[in-house]
């Protein structure tokens, strides 16, 4: 069964981005791109156990950030985008962003929104 369900969301992710790349740039998602799009279709399509695509905290766009949130499970991407952009620039070498998670405890996110946020980046 495991490996029918990993088969099947590699297909699903194999498909999902060489559509992405074919089709045309409305995503359906304002400032997004067709990578972005990518992010969101390989983030869905993944089965839950393997390791999602992190975005950098310190070169994208706000709203691929919002995307990759959003494609974490994150309530309220847009907002949490832009705190993440406001802070700005991140240590490279701090992989766990300990800056950020500080910059964002002072909005109370709770912890689970929060490891969200950070499993979905990287400096």
């Amino acid at each position: 069964m495991t490996k029918s369900v990993t088969l099947l969301g590699l297909a699903a992710l194999t498909t999902g981005i060489l559509l992405s790349g074919c089709a045309a740039t409305d995503t359906g998602i304002p400032g997004a791109s067709a990578a972005t799009s990518a992010v969101a279709v390989a983030a869905s399509a993944t089965p839950a156990a393997a390791t999602p695509t992190k975005i950098s905290a310190n070169t994208a766009s706000e709203s691929e950030i919002a995307a990759a949130l959003r494609a974490a499970g994150v309530t309220s991407p847009e907002r949490w985008a832009e705190e993440v952009v406001e802070y700005r620039p991140y240590d490279t070498t701090d992989t766990a962003l300990s800056r950020l998670r500080q910059k964002l405890a002072k909005y109370n996110p709770g912890e689970e929104t929060m490891n969200k946020i950070l499993a979905a980046l990287q400096p």
